[in-house]
């Protein structure tokens, strides 16, 4: 599936609108990643390498590799979420199968299952290394379309 969505990209609006709502996102932004590709139901984010990312071994650390996936995995499903929802992750697993070592990482997310309330993600992040990608961790996800309402002032937010 990531082969034939890599050829296409998401229209204008859900582009804005996958976008607007990644801007938002103060973790991403801590750690400096960016949207990369964003596609009906696949999403990839890169997560440059420095310092303030990596554990005591100088690789990447597996919470900054989990998060850019987690992400990439809901963007992914966003993609096909209609408009006036959010999505929030209801629980993904992730195996770590090498060291997150490279120029950058990138997370893949990608539809498998899309359902009217639940969506299942297939995460992939790999370490790039002068154009080369080895597969670093892979995971699953599942989550959840969660209708927007209009917020009543002192009403806390849905999110």
């Amino acid at each position: 599936m990531e082969e034939q969505t890599q050829q296409q990209q998401a229209g204008p609006e859900v582009e804005a609108r996958i976008r607007t709502s990644f801007e938002r996102q103060g973790l991403m932004r801590h750690l400096g990643a960016h949207l990369s590709h964003i596609a009906p139901g696949c999403v990839h984010i890169v997560l440059p390498s420095r310092p303030e990312v990596t554990q005591q071994h100088g690789y990447i650390h597996a919470g900054a590799t989990s998060a850019i996936a987690d992400s990439a995995g809901g963007y992914a499903a966003f993609t096909l979420f209609p408009e006036n929802t959010s999505v929030l992750t209801v629980e993904y697993k992730i195996n770590l199968l090498a060291p997150a070592i490279g120029d950058h990482l990138e997370a893949v997310g990608t539809v498998l299952k899309a359902g009217r309330t639940l969506t299942v993600c297939q995460l992939e992040v790999f370490g790039v290394q002068g154009g080369h990608r080895t597969l670093i961790a892979t995971g699953q996800q599942t989550l959840m379309c969660v209708k927007e309402r209009s917020e009543e002032p002192g009403e806390p937010s849905s999110m």
